[in-house]
C-alpha cells in the first residue's frame, strides 16, 4: 500500500476528498492516481469549480457543440457536462464506496445556487440529480440557507444523501444537524434503511478569517492583532465540539443504523500569505472529519505536511469557544459575521453559476 504524508492524515481519521473535478482530470487518470498515491477517498464540485473548468479550457468543446447541435437548452447542456464528470467520478470511487461499506467514496453535486432561497425548488432538483447521476455514492449539495434546510430534512427523509454546503454560523450547524437526524426520524417511520444515507455538513473555513481579519484591522488593537488568523481555525474546532454532543446524544442512539453527518471542513486553502499554507488541514485534524482541498493544497500537504499529526482536543475545543468569546470583547458581531458569509457565499456560487451558462449560451 502507498504511504504519504497525506496517508498519514487518512490514519488520523480524516477523510481526504478533492475539491477539484473536471474531464482532464479524469481524461488523464489524475483522480485515478491520486486516489492511491495522495489517499483521496471523495470528491467535490460547486458552481464555480465547474465554471474555470468548462469556461476555462477547450477539454468539453466537443460536447458542447453536440449538446449544442442537438438544440438542447443552455441549462441542460451544463448539467449534461456536470453530469458527465460527476458520473465518471463516482464510478472511478465505487471501489472505494464498496470497500468501506458507503462510509466514503463520495462525489458530490450542487443545486443549482440560483434556488438557494426556494425549498421545493431546491428539492425538486436534488430529486433530478438523483435521477440523472444514478449512483449510490452520490452526495447533493444543499446550502444550509434558512430555505435550504427544510429541504435537507426532506431528501434524508426520502433517503437521498445530502452534502450541506456553506455552514458559517454554529447556530445555523445546530439547525443543520437537527434537520439531517429529524429527516432520519422522517425516514424511520417510513419504513426506510437509514444506513442507505449519508451526508457531510460542510462548514467553510478560510473566509471566516478573511472577513474577521479585515474587520480586527479596523479595530487595530493589540487584542484584536492577537485575534487575527485564530478565529476561522476556532469556530471549525467548535462546530466538531457540537457534532460530539450531538451525535453521542440519546437521540442519534435511537436511530439504529443511522451513519453519522460528518463534518466537512471546505475552503480549506489560505487565502493570507502570512499565514501557513496548511493552516486549515493541521488546524483541523479530527476523526470522523473530511477535509476538502484543492489540488494545490493537497500537494503542500504531501511536500511539507505532519506525517503523523494528533487530533485537536477537548482542550483545544474550549479555548476555541474562547477565542470566539473574545471577539465579541473587541466589538466584533459573530452573528453578521455570518450572516456576511452566507450571502456572499451565495452570490458568488450564482456569479458563477450564471457566468457558466453565459458562455456556454455564447459558444
Amino acid at each position: 500500500m502507498s504511504s504519504s504524508n497525506l496517508h498519514g492524515l487518512a490514519a488520523a481519521g480524516v477523510s481526504i476528498w478533492s475539491d477539484q473535478i473536471s474531464k482532464a482530470m479524469l481524461d488523464s487518470g489524475e483522480l485515478a492516481r491520486r486516489i492511491v498515491d495522495a489517499a483521496v477517498t471523495g470528491v467535490t464540485s460547486n458552481p464555480s469549480i465547474f465554471a474555470g473548468a468548462i469556461i476555462g479550457s477547450s477539454d468539453y468543446d466537443k460536447q458542447l457543440r453536440d449538446l449544442k447541435s442537438a438544440g438542447l437548452p443552455t441549462e441542460e447542456i451544463v448539467k449534461s457536462l456536470m453530469s458527465s464528470d460527476i458520473a465518471r467520478a463516482c464510478d472511478e470511487l465505487a471501489g472505494v464506496f464498496e470497500r468501506t461499506e458507503g462510509h466514503d467514496g463520495f462525489v458530490s453535486v450542487e443545486v443549482s445556487p440560483t434556488l438557494a432561497a426556494d425549498t421545493e425548488a431546491t428539492v425538486a432538483e436534488a430529486r433530478d440529480w438523483v435521477k440523472q447521476i444514478d449512483r449510490p455514492n452520490l452526495l447533493v449539495k444543499v446550502p444550509a440557507t434558512l430555505e435550504g434546510v427544510p429541504a435537507i430534512r426532506r431528501l434524508t427523509g426520502e433517503g437521498i444523501s445530502v452534502n450541506v454546503t456553506l455552514i458559517f454560523s454554529l447556530e445555523r450547524y445546530r439547525e443543520v444537524i437537527d434537520a439531517y437526524l429529524g429527516g432520519l426520524e422522517d425516514l424511520r417511520e417510513a419504513g426506510g434503511n437509514l444506513s442507505g444515507v449519508a451526508s457531510v455538513a460542510s462548514f467553510f473555513v478560510s473566509r471566516f478569517d478573511s472577513e474577521v481579519d479585515r474587520r480586527l484591522d479596523e479595530i487595530d488593537t493589540p487584542e484584536a492583532e492577537s485575534l487575527k488568523g485564530l478565529t476561522a481555525v476556532a469556530n471549525a474546532r467548535a462546530a466538531y465540539g457540537l457534532f460530539l454532543e450531538e451525535f453521542n446524544s440519546s437521540r442519534f442512539g435511537l436511530l439504529s443504523g443511522g451513519r453519522l453527518q460528518r463534518p466537512l471542513w471546505a475552503s480549506t486553502s489560505t487565502k493570507n500569505p502570512a499565514y501557513s499554507d496548511l493552516l486549515y488541514v493541521e488546524g483541523l485534524v479530527s476523526p470522523s472529519s473530511v477535509n476538502t482541498m484543492p489540488l494545490a493544497t493537497m500537494d503542500a500537504y504531501q511536500d511539507h505536511g505532519n506525517p503523523s499529526p494528533e487530533p485537536f482536543t477537548d482542550l483545544d475545543i474550549e479555548q476555541a469557544k474562547g477565542d470566539l468569546a473574545r471577539l465579541l470583547g473587541v466589538g466584533i458581531d459573530y452573528q453578521d459575521v455570518v450572516q456576511v458569509l452566507e450571502d456572499e457565499g451565495v452570490d458568488k456560487f450564482t456569479k458563477s453559476w450564471l457566468d457558466l451558462l453565459e458562455a456556454v449560451e455564447k459558444a
